[in-house]
């Protein structure tokens, strides 16, 4: 069974379960890759659309997510506008989703119409289909053109179709990059979504992310780099403190201390102190004096004296 999600962890971000069925994730420097050149598809896209539309549209990035295939299906409405295309040299089947309220709207604008916020939910007639499949050929050249450079992709349209249940692009266990869109239509808001097989995305992300060769003068400054960056750190002052055992009280014996109250501290007589940095205790010390000033002479690891 799943664990329960939990709120946040130390750090304020959300903790999110392990999933032992999907061990390969999307790394941080491939979803990076991913994000700058979604992040020109929906510049390309808002220049795409407006230009069809003949009214101001817009398009930006909202999330570039791991799920499995069945996942992204269980999310779509009942019907939808999906054109399955291939998308070579990554290997199986990709999905462009566009909600049919937003195809709707497109399609009465492309007509001359004003783009009305009420648009029927059924599907396209002939005349609708071939509009709608002009715009999403559009789109498709622009996701190629994005992502070249990055991502070599070829997206070919495969077929149209209008039920997820129904559309045939992987098994509900593929592992896919589903990247979501946020469409201005003239007045209309809606959203645009592409779904990607990961295992065919994946060699061509660690061949984008793969480092360029260096020359010998480039390798022989990073090496002069890192040693001065060595030596740098061992100078690093670091803030170090050499204290008692802790000693746990209760709420009742703080809130009744006075002053000439005496503590008994949890630390033996014969103990040494802890020296102690970030609250990792690396070394022991005995007490003394230095001149006119407090000291601690460091001793060896000792044995409990508790």
């Amino acid at each position: 069974m799943t664990p329960p999600v939990s709120a946040a962890s130390s750090t304020g971000r959300p903790v999110v379960p392990y999933d032992f069925r999907r061990p390969i994730q999307l790394s941080r420097e491939h979803s990076r890759i991913l994000q700058v050149a979604f992040e020109d598809f929906a510049r390309q896209a808002s220049t795409a659309l407006t230009a069809s539309l003949r009214r101001i549209c817009g398009a930006s990035l909202r999330s570039i997510e791991q799920r499995s295939y069945g996942e992204y299906v269980a999310s779509l409405p009942p019907t939808t506008y999906l054109t399955v295309f291939s998308a070579d040299p990554v290997e199986g089947l990709a999905v462009l989703n566009l909600p049919m309220h937003a195809v709707m709207t497109c399609v009465d604008h492309m007509l001359g119409g004003p783009g009305a916020a009420t648009q029927p939910e059924r599907p396209l007639t002939d005349i609708e289909s071939a509009i709608a499949g002009g715009l999403t050929d559009r789109l498709l050249q622009e996701l190629r053109t994005s992502l070249e450079g990055t991502v070599e992709v070829r997206p070919a349209k495969v077929e149209v179709e209008y039920s997820p249940q129904f559309m045939q692009a992987g098994s509900p266990n593929d592992v896919v990059v589903v990247v979501t869109l946020d469409l201005l239509l003239g007045e209309a808001t809606s959203e645009l979504t592409l779904c990607l097989p990961f295992n065919g995305l994946l060699p061509q992300l660690e061949v984008a992310a793969a480092p360029a060769p260096v020359s010998e003068r480039e390798r022989a400054t990073r090496a002069r780099s890192a040693t001065l960056l060595h030596e740098q750190f061992q100078g690093l002052p670091i803030e170090v403190a050499v204290r008692f055992r802790p000693t746990p009280l209760h709420p009742v014996d703080l809130d009744d201390l006075a002053v000439g109250d005496v503590i008994r501290l949890s630390h033996p007589a014969v103990a040494p102190l802890e020296v102690s940095a970030d609250g990792a205790t690396f070394a022991y010390a005995s007490p003394g004096t230095q001149g006119q000033r407090l000291a601690a002479l460091v001793v060896n690891t000792p044995t409990d004296h508790s």
